[in-house]
């Protein structure tokens, strides 16, 4: 992708970031506001679709996770592909830092949640692992106007590799009751797509189009739709389109405002709404809520300092940059937010309670982890005036 397409999306991101924050404050204060109930009411309203011999009995907010979301799960895709073709994925030595990143900013936030609330409730170690690249994206933009390309760089590539990560959990964990003749369907349908594509120039729509069948054969099979999302994006060659770029570019880059400034949006509205009427300090400080927001807070920092410095040693891969930044990146990685929520609304489906105790730590640690990463780059900004002014 050109330097102009990398600008381009970055800047996607960072707005798309500023968006998703403005529509979460906006769900926390209706949930706490005298609207609450018809919020939660309207969440749960029933929105059936029928078509003939095929029903779907879903709720608003089923919808918005499992089919809004698919859009997001598609785009993400998207990225997966061009990192791993044309991008920092396709360089075996430049993708040895930030994969060992994401492997540690996802373990330890893990272990952390483990020996926080592990024997308590252990459905909400996978709630801590991703990372939101919009709203890290958009915190770096703002904390650091004018901050290395290298480090925002570095910072989208984790983040990738972090939700691939994030995606493979959701895989295993979270796809259940598998029908084999819909899930076969679907995969003969993206092999044949592939091959098609491969030997033929097929119009851009197509890939669309046959992500869509997919996503209802995933619905059918019990595959979850975010992989078998992901799975439709995968199959998209990476042939040149017109001007300069690639058509997974382009089909990206008409694809990535929707999902940036409308899905993730109305997602977080959707999905940040905690009401705090009844809660004593007891229920916020320990449990799942305490455990997801420590994990996300200093586990994440802490994983990807420590694996950084880990490969860099092992592999001989030089730091390009200081051990402030890296911590600073560490601290961005714990706004885990979209991602987060996502997994813990699947961690705990059907559970009302502890589905909102999830979502409350998603909030605090994501909130902790934008206010030390600001503390440690402005210690960063600080530094480099007092080193410049010596």
């Amino acid at each position: 992708m050109t330097g102009r397409s990398v600008a381009r999306f970055l800047k996607t991101e960072a707005g798309g970031g500023t968006l998703l924050a403005l529509a979460a404050l906006a769900a926390i204060i209706i949930a706490n506001s005298p609207l609450a109930a018809a919020y939660f009411n309207a969440l749960k309203t029933p929105l059936p679709l029928d078509l003939g011999g095929w029903r779907i009995d879903a709720t608003l907010k089923d919808w918005v996770k499992d089919g809004l979301m698919a859009v997001f799960f598609y785009v993400i895709g998207l990225e997966l592909k061009r990192e791993l073709t044309t991008g920092e994925l396709s360089n075996p030595k430049a993708i040895i830092l930030p994969v060992a990143a994401a492997i540690g900013g996802a373990l330890a936030p893990v272990l952390l949640y483990w020996l926080v609330a592990g024997s308590l409730d252990p459905r909400g170690w996978p709630v801590p692992v991703a990372t939101d690249i919009a709203f890290a994206l958009a915190a770096l933009s703002i904390l650091v106007p004018k901050v290395d390309p290298r480090l925002r760089l570095f910072l989208l590539t984790l983040a990738v590799v972090d939700d691939l990560l994030a995606i493979v959990l959701i895989a295993l964990l979270f796809s259940s009751n598998l029908a084999l003749t819909p899930a076969l369907a679907a995969l003969a349908l993206l092999a044949a797509t592939w091959a098609l594509g491969r030997r033929y120039a097929l119009p851009i729509w197509f890939y669309p189009l046959v992500a869509l069948v997919t996503w209802a054969l995933a619905k059918e099979s019990g595959v979850h739709t975010s992989v078998m999302a992901v799975a439709a994006a995968m199959i998209v060659p990476p042939r040149p389109a017109a001007g300069d770029t690639t058509l997974i570019s382009k089909l990206e880059h008409a694809i990535h405002p929707v999902s940036a400034f409308v899905v993730l949006p109305i997602f977080a509205f959707c999905a940040a709404g905690v009401s705090f009427a009844g809660l004593s300090l007891a229920q916020v400080t320990s449990g799942v809520p305490a455990a997801v927001a420590l994990a996300l807070a200093f586990g994440k920092p802490i994983g990807v300092t420590a694996f950084v410095f880990a490969a860099s040693r092992l592999f001989g891969a030089p730091l390009p940059f200081s051990l402030r930044e890296i911590v600073g990146v560490g601290c961005l990685c714990g706004i885990g937010f979209t991602m987060s929520l996502f997994i813990g609304g699947l961690a705990f489906a059907g559970d009302e309670a502890d589905e909102s105790a999830a979502r409350l730590g998603v909030l605090m640690g994501s909130t902790l982890s934008l206010l030390m990463a600001g503390a440690v780059f402005r210690l960063r900004v600080r530094a480099t005036k007092e080193d410049g002014g010596a």
